[in-house]
């Protein structure tokens, strides 16, 4: 059995790869997690779109690649090593969803939207950070929405919100264009990962998916897969990093990674990525080959993941010394994304939990 990616799928990887180092340097990713130069953003969107990203999980009928989430993993991989800002994982769950729990007339009217990156969706499921539970669903639906959706990942750059609601027992997703809706940045870490406070008055959704309490899982499991997968090609880039630095500076004459206290360090950040990635793998191939498997394998990765690149982060920016503490240096931005990935999608203490639940 063959565990290894495709010819394929590494030229994919290397496509993306390249990409992000011509055209999102770290200046780039700093100027756009500052709000600057949306015409840039949106260029880069666009580009994006062309090369295929978006539409790599939408069906071919729909005006997609048709592959599977195994085949975007490659992609969410490479926008976690250069912290890219652009919202490739919001549109991989807003194309999951509508193909999960949309009518053919919805996927018809949506799918090839998303694939050519006309439709940018931002993604609301739950009203409380902390709390994964379909309880955790506040807004009420109906035909006119009318109250406050908070967490509004990739609110703020979208052109439509995929926001669950409730009414009365029965869940739904509801799509609403951002221009009608008030959106307010909220504070982050993490600059590269937007999130807003969405104000609804009596604002009337363009389509609404009812959902199960299994969909409602299934879409949370999803963003627990690709933030994990974003995961591993930040903390492999926080690794790079650390180890050049650890062989060019130099202290009591010698490179700071001759001595035991750096390797070991060094040498535990690899083993913890490693580890984490084999996780985050089978829970990506999960999705579509085995998703009986994927509650369990979802939880199994995002625990790992959620503590082991936090110490990762520290581990950077510690090795580095007083030079990783400041703005100008990239350390810490990685030490960020570990922070927002820990709580995303359920931290490591709720994730285990569930493991533990299933058996």
């Amino acid at each position: 059995m063959d565990f290894g990616f495709s010819e394929e799928q590494n030229l994919l990887r290397e496509q993306v790869r390249r990409f992000m180092a011509d055209e999102l340097p770290s200046s780039t990713v700093r100027a756009l997690a500052r709000g600057e130069d949306a015409v840039r953003r949106g260029a880069l969107w666009q580009q994006a779109a062309e090369l295929g990203w978006l539409a790599l999980i939408v069906p071919e009928r729909f005006g997609g690649v048709g592959l599977k989430w195994i085949d975007l993993a490659v992609v969410l991989e490479e926008c976690g090593r250069a912290l890219c800002p652009l919202p490739v994982l919001s549109a991989a769950q807003a194309a999951a969803a509508i193909a999960r729990c949309g009518n053919e007339d919805q996927r018809r009217a949506w799918l090839g939207r998303i694939a050519s990156g006309d439709a940018v969706f931002g993604i609301g499921l739950y009203d409380e950070p902390n709390w994964i539970d379909p309880q955790g669903v506040r807004l009420a639906g109906g035909e006119l929405l009318t109250g406050t959706k908070p967490f509004v990942q990739d609110g703020i750059p979208s052109t439509h919100l995929l926001l669950a609601t409730r009414t009365g027992d029965a869940l739904a997703l509801a799509i609403v264009a951002t221009a009608e809706v008030e959106l307010t940045a909220q504070p982050a870490v993490d600059g590269t990962k937007p999130t807003a406070k969405a104000v609804l008055n009596a604002v009337r959704p363009l389509d609404t998916l009812p959902i199960s309490v299994a969909d409602l899982d299934f879409l949370t499991d999803c963003g627990a897969v690709g933030v994990t997968l974003e995961a591993i090609g930040a903390a492999e880039a926080v690794l790079e990093l650390t180890s050049e630095y650890a062989k060019t500076r130099i202290q009591f004459d010698n490179p700071i990674g001759k001595y035991q206290g750096v390797k070991h360090r060094l040498a535990d950040m690899f083993v913890d990525i490693e580890s984490f990635k084999s996780l985050a793998y089978y829970a990506a191939w999960a999705v579509d080959d085995a998703v009986d498997e994927l509650p369990r394998a979802a939880s199994l990765a995002k625990a790992y993941a959620s503590d082991a690149f936090a110490r990762i982060g520290i581990d950077g920016v510690g090795l580095h010394g007083a030079i990783g503490y400041t703005a100008e240096y990239d350390a810490q931005l990685y030490l960020k994304r570990s922070k927002w990935v820990r709580s995303a999608f359920g931290d490591a203490d709720f994730h285990y939990r569930r493991v533990a639940a299933l058996g």
